[in-house]
This record gives C-alpha cells, sequence and structure tokens, in this order.
C-alpha cells in the first residue's frame, strides 16, 4: 500500500486519482501506523510552509518523515512536499525537515523571460524541465515534456548532485531533486498528463534505490 499523507496542505484526490488510475493501492492517511505500515509514501503539499510545518509537527509526521527516510522507505515529494525536506524556506522564516541540506528562496520581484518580457509571479502553468541524470523515477520521459508548475518559491540544494532536473523562469532552478530513497519534484505530476503518470508509475514501481 502507498500512504498519500494527508497533513492539510495536501492536493490529495489529484493524487489518489492518479494512483488509482495506474492500479496502484494508496490511501490518503495522517494515521502514523499506517504510515509507517506502507510500502512507499507520497508527500505532496499545496499553501506555505510555516503552516504546512506546523501540521506536519501537529501530528507527530515530522519526526515519522525523518524515520522513514532513515530506514530507506521510497518517498516522493510534490511541490510544497518538496520545499519543507530542506533546512529553511524564505517563507515565514521557516525552518524545515532538513532531510535535503539546503533552503528554498522566493523567485525575484523583476522577473524576466529571454525576450525582456517580465514574468509573473508565483510562477503557474506549463514548462520543460530538463533531467540530467538517469534514475529509475525519471526514466522514459520523453525530452521536451512539459509538467504543471504553481509556486512562488524554489529549492537552492546545498549539494548540486542532488539536483537531477532544471527548469528555465527568467532563471534556471532546479524543479527536480534525487537522494538515496527520497525523491522531490517542484511540479505536480499529477496534474501533468502522459509525463505525469509515467513518473507516478515509475516511482510506484521503484525500490528505492538508484
Amino acid at each position: 500500500m502507498i500512504a498519500i499523507l494527508d497533513y492539510k496542505a495536501g492536493n490529495l484526490t489529484s493524487v489518489r486519482r492518479a494512483l488509482d488510475y495506474l492500479g496502484f493501492p494508496c490511501r490518503i492517511t495522517n494515521s502514523r501506523e499506517e504510515i509507517r505500515k506502507a510500502d512507499k509514501v507520497v508527500f505532496p503539499g499545496v499553501g506555505a510552509a510555516g503552516k504546512s510545518m506546523e501540521s506536519l509537527k501537529e501530528l507527530g509526521l515530522d519526526k515519522l518523515l525523518g524515520e522513514l527516510f532513515a530506514e530507506k522507505v521510497p518517498i516522493l515529494g510534490i511541490c510544497v512536499g518538496l520545499q519543507v525536506l530542506f533546512d529553511l524556506s524564505e517563507e515565514n522564516q521557516t525552518r524545515c525537515l532538513g532531510l535535503l541540506s539546503g533552503q528554498v528562496v522566493r523567485f525575484p520581484q523583476k522577473l524576466c523571460s529571454g525576450k525582456g518580457d517580465f514574468l509573473k509571479i508565483p510562477h503557474m502553468g506549463w514548462n520543460e524541465v530538463v533531467f540530467s541524470k538517469d534514475h529509475p523515477v525519471f526514466r522514459d520521459i520523453p525530452a521536451g515534456s512539459e509538467f504543471y508548475f504553481v509556486h512562488s518559491y524554489y529549492p537552492q540544494p546545498e549539494r548540486e548532485d542532488i539536483s537531477i532536473g532544471t527548469t528555465e523562469y527568467g532563471i534556471t532552478f532546479t524543479s527536480a531533486v534525487a537522494f538515496q530513497n527520497l525523491v522531490a519534484v517542484q511540479f505536480h505530476p499529477e496534474k501533468s498528463g502522459n509525463p505525469g503518470l509515467r513518473l507516478l508509475d515509475n516511482f510506484c514501481r521503484w525500490s528505492g534505490v538508484s
């Protein structure tokens, strides 16, 4: 069973529908007992980092995620579920889970495209992700594939080697990371059509070993 974490900050129904469509048993839950028994964990999130961390702590899921990571359970973070994996987020100056070294920062106020057009914040809509390394979760995704984004903040990993996908939006930013049994993406695979379904299918079949 795949546990979809319910901590009052997730796009949970869309994730469950995608996994149901792919034929993988899953459950939306905040029960620590159920999550601990799960084969894999999907950690979605929308909203603010501060509120997300507050909810995780209230439910005791902050410590549980650290334990599952240490126990090599495959984990997929999505959007805010990626951001709070790092040490610190500029959003609300939030101390996060610290499973990955680095911080999450806001897009610059004056952001321009290569043509000089001003770009809106939040970054919202479809954009290409360039995958720079081979990884089981990102295999068989066609080059040039676009994914759906909604965010004003993006991760800056301390270690360059965990950055596995990048996206251009006025600047080049990390949009996918992978470290040991942990994979996380800034975009929403559950809203990204066939490329997103391929990513989710890959994750659901992944053993947690790169």
